[in-house]
């Protein structure tokens, strides 16, 4: 499947997961790598049905749920769920030793305007909210110009580690209250961040389809239970 600006919607990646589907669920009752997949795409499934750009709050959370359903791994001696930027980041280097199609490689090669203007963006910048000025939002920028040279290089996951990185700031703010709804500040930051998960979302599942299926993504958080009494 050649991959467009026209992302493949969740019906798509639905119907080309289905055979693995079929045959992971005849081997176990509940398999985590269907359960995965299923919770992101029912994420999707809901921003897709949003109004276009009225609802960028809701949707930006809504996608990285989808994500965090991916990436999400349970520390079994803790207890708890794993720390994000630990999971992600080792999810996202699996992604890309997996993807011998080179469908991420191609969306961050199509969108790369989309990327530096991300990177390029001071508000997304945790550095420059540690202290905001004039100055730290110029230095801020310093990764909208290396970019650049990460593409030269080919250096995917880095360049995937800093765009997660500024969507994640986003989604931060949004969840704890850092943000009014709907508000008039951080729009043109919100869609790009939207705008890009939209893009990279259904190339994670592609390669997940492809040739992840077989893959054991990891203890999975709060598996789906029956009653307890």
């Amino acid at each position: 499947m050649a991959i467009t600006s026209a992302s493949p919607t969740v019906h798509v990646l639905r119907r080309r997961w289905k055979p693995h589907k079929e045959r992971l669920l005849a081997a176990g009752e509940e398999h985590a790598t269907c359960i995965r997949f299923h919770r992101a795409c029912s994420w999707m499934a809901r921003v897709e049905q949003m109004p276009e750009e009225q609802e960028n709050d809701l949707a930006l959370v809504s996608l990285w749920i989808a994500f965090n359903a991916l990436y999400g791994q349970w520390d079994a001696q803790k207890r708890e769920p794993r720390l994000d930027r630990e999971s992600w980041r080792a999810f996202v280097d699996r992604i890309l030793a997996l993807d011998r199609d080179g469908y991420v490689v191609q969306a961050l090669r199509e969108h790369k305007r989309l990327v530096v203007s991300l990177l390029d963006d001071q508000y997304l910048s945790s550095f420059f909210w540690q202290e905001p000025s004039a100055k730290r939002a110029g230095q801020s920028r310093k990764a909208a110009h290396n970019a650049h040279t990460w593409y030269i290089e080919q250096r995917w996951a880095k360049v995937l580690d800093e765009v997660l990185e500024r969507v994640y700031l986003m989604r931060c703010q949004l969840v704890h209250g850092a943000a009014t709804y709907a508000g008039k500040l951080n729009r043109t930051s919100l869609r790009r961040c939207v705008t890009i998960m939209q893009r990279l979302l259904p190339v994670l599942l592609l390669v997940w389809i492809d040739h992840g299926a077989d893959e054991n993504w990891g203890l999975m958080c709060y598996p789906p239970m029956t009653s307890i009494h």
